[in-house]
């Protein structure tokens, strides 16, 4: 696998886009009993900004999965809310990406944070995941 920096540059940034319905919402999600957006979905919604960025510069075979998320969920988007997240590259580390998300549903910024992602072998992971499968008996 080529070193990530030469294809990812710092500053490299996607976006994500949501609408609030009731099934985003922490009431819905069981994660609080209120009708606003859930703090799990804001984490989605920030992955997904990541994935976004990395999507047309992967090479064959490569993928990224998340490995580290550090997020402030710091107001409240009711039902009915457009939340955008945006990640931006900001580190490298040989396999591990770093970026900074953030997240505004037009009034205030919502969340903020760090998510790191680290890129995998598709293959290779896929192996692995094969070889536990069958340490754990599972056979579906």
């Amino acid at each position: 696998m080529p070193d990530a920096s030469e294809r990812l540059p710092i500053g490299l940034a996607g976006t994500a886009t949501i609408t609030v319905t009731p099934a985003v919402t922490a009431r819905h999600m069981g994660s609080g009993a209120v009708q606003v957006f859930a703090t799990p979905e804001l984490v989605r919604l920030m992955e997904q900004a990541a994935v976004h960025a990395l999507a047309d510069r992967l090479g064959p075979g490569e993928q990224s999965v998340g490995v580290l998320v550090d997020v402030q969920h710091l107001a409240a988007s009711p039902v009915g809310a457009t939340v955008t997240a945006r990640a931006e590259l900001v580190g490298i580390d040989r396999r591990r990406l770093t970026f900074k998300v953030s997240a505004s549903d037009g009034v205030e910024t919502v969340g903020e944070g760090t998510h790191v992602r680290a890129l995998i072998d598709l293959a290779r992971f896929e192996e692995r995941i094969a070889k536990k499968r069958v340490a754990l008996g599972i056979t579906a």
